[in-house]
């Protein structure tokens, strides 16, 4: 009997035991998942709320871009081509990663060559076009092709065409928030996009400022789709059915024909209603009280700077002083005070023989963009 007491106070014991450590192997898996969940969190909270924007643009400049496929051309006649065959041509290993990778990723870009397979290469018309051209204007106008082909750097040269670049910390601002050119890629981009631009002598340099050329059009042939251009920014512009555009321009010819020819078509375009500070549009009365009227109520204005005309110039202060946004216009730069060179000026050339239509488009664009953004057309911020 005693011994059988024994053994089962014995067994009793062990099962405390055993209880105790079960329960303890429990709490520290416990814990331990507790302190998984912790650092788990912890990496969640570590990571970025925005992740760092991409940019799509070339890495390289145009010219350079054509390295691959003038190889292409000159080692297989232009014919389709594997990854091996250029591995082989250019001198390396392979081309699916590192820089030649990236090399072709900017011929792509730039429309100089096509993916017939998963690892197979297609010449374009395009290349061809530069590299063997037949006329004298093929390289130059192929260049431009592939300029507007382009990602981002399509974008920036439309948005900027026939205008003077900003200057350089206005131009990094404006690459950063409307065209999402991550920060640290900023020189990278503005190197790449200016050489490139002077291969397609698509750019003039006077003194420290760069002028783009404005080519939407060229006879009957359209380079740019201005009118998809407008669709844009018209989706992403808050307009009404009362909203204006004042117009401050010589009333003289042959600068103040250009109101029916030029501006009002254009404001109409860009889904405005035209004014502007005359006895047709006003009636009698102080035409002061019209002018005032006209600026404070206008969703934005046009400033026609050609000529330097005084009463302009007063218009154009009004406006500023009320922190209006302002689409300034001139036929040179000489015309602009040099206070107003830092805003957006378009400039437009009379001898081009399609000026009127590209700047009835250009000037549409510009009250849509300035509506947007109108710290771009502001004088006083």
């Amino acid at each position: 009997m005693v011994e059988t007491k024994n053994l089962k106070d014995k067994n009793a014991l062990i099962n405390k035991a055993t209880t105790k450590n079960t329960i303890s192997k429990k709490a520290g898996r416990k814990s331990a998942a507790k302190k998984t969940v912790k650092k788990n969190n912890s990496s969640k909270n570590n990571r970025p709320k925005n992740p760092a924007p991409t940019s799509n643009f070339p890495r390289h400049e145009v010219e350079k871009s054509l390295r691959i496929p003038r190889t292409i051309l000159e080692q297989n006649a232009g014919k389709d081509t594997s990854e091996a065959e250029v591995s082989k041509y250019i001198g390396v290993k392979g081309v699916s990663s590192g820089p030649p990778a990236v090399e072709i990723s900017s011929a792509i870009k730039y429309g100089f060559l096509e993916r017939t397979g998963q690892k197979q290469f297609k010449l374009t018309d395009l290349s061809k076009r530069i590299l063997r051209p037949q006329t004298q204007d093929d390289e130059v106008k192929g260049y431009r092709q592939a300029i507007l082909n382009a990602p981002v750097i399509s974008e920036v040269y439309k948005h900027y065409r026939g205008e003077n670049l900003p200057d350089r910390t206005f131009f990094e601002n404006a690459l950063i928030e409307t065209f999402k050119v991550p920060q640290e890629k900023l020189t990278e981009f503005i190197d790449i996009f200016l050489a490139s631009l002077t291969t397609a002598r698509l750019v003039e340099k006077t003194g420290d400022k760069y002028r783009l050329l404005d080519i939407s059009s060229e006879g009957d042939k359209t380079l740019v789709d201005t009118d998809s251009e407008i669709r844009k920014l018209s989706r992403n512009t808050s307009l009404s059915a009362d909203d204006s555009c004042f117009v401050m321009m010589p009333f003289a010819s042959p600068i103040g024909d250009y109101y029916k020819k030029i501006y009002e078509p254009a404001i109409e375009k860009a889904g405005l209603k035209p004014i502007r500070a005359d006895n047709e549009i006003f009636g009698v009365g102080k035409i002061i009280d019209q002018i005032w009227e006209g600026i404070n109520t206008a969703k934005v204005l046009i400033g026609e700077l050609t000529g330097r005309n005084a009463n302009v110039f007063y218009e154009l202060g009004l406006a500023h002083a009320l922190k209006k946004p302002v689409v300034l216009i001139s036929s040179n730069e000489g015309d602009v005070p040099f206070d107003l060179q830092h805003i957006r000026v378009i400039y437009y050339d009379v001898h081009d023989p399609f000026w009127g239509q590209k700047l009835i488009d250009k000037v549409a664009e510009n009250i849509l963009s300035a509506i947007r953004n109108p710290e771009e057309t502001i004088l006083f911020k």
